[in-house]
């Protein structure tokens, strides 16, 4: 499937362009594809789309919210993970090696002198984006504190791990009226993670149901999300995780016993976890992939736009 072209891709803009320079870039890009002079129709179609949703403000929160990636303009270079790998990767030779995720990290598409990038290179540069922030009327305090946990341990033990990894918190869910509190970008792998708070003793995780002592504890319903992303950003492996903290803050509980096939070492899109077995899972899932040292800068500025 190939990766779509953002309505600020199309403009060659970044994501934190004002009004007058949209309009700038829209004149630019107008006179060059329009085919009185000369241009590609369907490449002016595009840019005209593109002028009118970032041009209202209402429009461009909803594009931004839903992570812009309608303008379905399709980059054949770019659309799967080895034609990105072939631009962040030295070149063959018998002295090429996997990246591995402690190596120097990489921007694709590189940072070059006179280039629009998508997102700046500070912000690109940045290991955590937003953080925990209150929503709604009921159980704000509760929700706020386990989500701060959930940055806390991803920043102290996950991040330090892999350099090249961007954590971004409270973004809207691209499957519902939803959030998601935390997605983590290595590469060309996206993990979403939410946050439980629940009492110490065994749990049992079948892929579907949370039970303890045979009663049904539901966890937020990630799989819709993970779906999703995946369908937004085909060109990477995304995989949800339900961490679940213990009030008095031991990493090891509670314990989670799982049924066969529902362990976090199977392919399933989402996982439940304590926090110990996040941390293990995540720096395998994400500084194992295809390139980890990579900070995919148009994926990160699509994220950074769906946050609420």
């Amino acid at each position: 499937m190939a990766q779509e072209r953002t309505h600020y891709e199309v403009l060659g803009i970044s994501r934190t362009a004002g009004q007058d320079e949209v309009k700038a870039a829209f004149r630019r890009a107008a006179r060059a594809t329009h085919p009185d002079h000369g241009g590609d129709a369907a490449e002016f179609r595009l840019v005209s789309l593109a002028y009118k949703t970032l041009s209202e403000p209402a429009a461009r929160a909803t594009y931004d919210r839903s992570y812009g990636g309608a303008s379905a303009y399709a980059r054949p270079s770019s659309d799967t993970e080895a034609s990105y790998r072939a631009e962040t990767e030295p070149p063959p030779g018998p002295e090429r090696r996997r990246a591995a995720a402690t190596d120097a990290t990489r921007y694709a598409p590189a940072f070059t002198p006179g280039a629009v990038p998508v997102l700046d290179r500070a912000t690109a540069e940045q290991r955590i984006h937003g953080a925990p922030r209150k929503r709604g009327l009921f159980g704000a305090h509760a929700r706020l504190a386990r989500e701060a946990r959930t940055v806390q341990l991803i920043a102290g033990n996950v991040l330090d791990v892999l350099p090249s990894a961007r954590l971004v918190n409270g973004l809207n869910s691209p499957a519902d009226n939803g959030h998601l509190d935390h997605a983590v970008l290595a590469g060309y792998r996206l993990a979403l993670v939410d946050s439980m708070m629940l009492p110490r003793g065994v749990y049992r995780w079948d892929g579907a149901t949370l039970l303890r002592d045979g009663k049904n504890i539901a966890p937020p319903r990630l799989a819709p999300a993970v779906r999703r992303m995946q369908e937004l950003f085909p060109e990477l492996n995304v995989t949800g995780w339900t961490v679940i903290h213990s009030p008095d803050g031991n990493l090891h509980e509670p314990v989670v016993d799982y049924a066969r096939g529902a362990d976090p070492s199977s392919a399933a899109g989402v996982h439940v976890v304590n926090a110990a077995n996040l941390v293990r899972e995540l720096k395998m899932f994400l500084g194992t992939g295809p390139s980890p040292n990579v900070v995919d800068v148009p994926v990160l500025a699509r994220l950074l736009g769906g946050m609420y």
